[in-house]
């Protein structure tokens, strides 16, 4: 899949995805909605906002009020790439939030999701 096709993808289609599978491992839409908003900076009604009007991956990160300055302390492999050896900023963004979404599936504490 080349990058432009990633970019296009609808934010709100992969977003009931990262709940599943969060919900899958015993977490809740609300732990999705903390990560997600800890990241780009979105407000509940702004994330909502987002959703409604189907923004595409390129808009939700373009339109994020500011990506929290922690996130360069995600690192590790998602979907086979290296966090932080990707040199495409919105690809790495994109990539942080799935890495999000992973770590709260796989149990991690919200403590250190959050990098705090």
């Amino acid at each position: 899949m080349n990058n432009e096709r990633i970019y296009k993808l609808l934010f709100s289609s992969v977003y009931p995805l990262y709940i599943q599978k969060a919900e899958k491992k015993g977490r809740t839409k609300e732990e999705v909605d903390t990560v997600t908003k800890w990241l780009t900076g979105y407000s509940d009604e702004q994330l909502k906002a987002q959703i409604e009007k189907k923004a595409d991956f390129e808009t939700f990160f373009a339109e994020a009020p500011e990506l929290n300055p922690n996130a360069v302390k995600i690192t590790g492999v998602i979907c086979g790439y290296r966090i932080e050896e990707i040199e495409e900023p919105l690809i790495q963004k994109i990539r942080y939030l799935d890495k999000l979404v992973d770590e709260l599936a796989k149990g991690k504490t919200m403590e250190k999701i959050l990098r705090t």
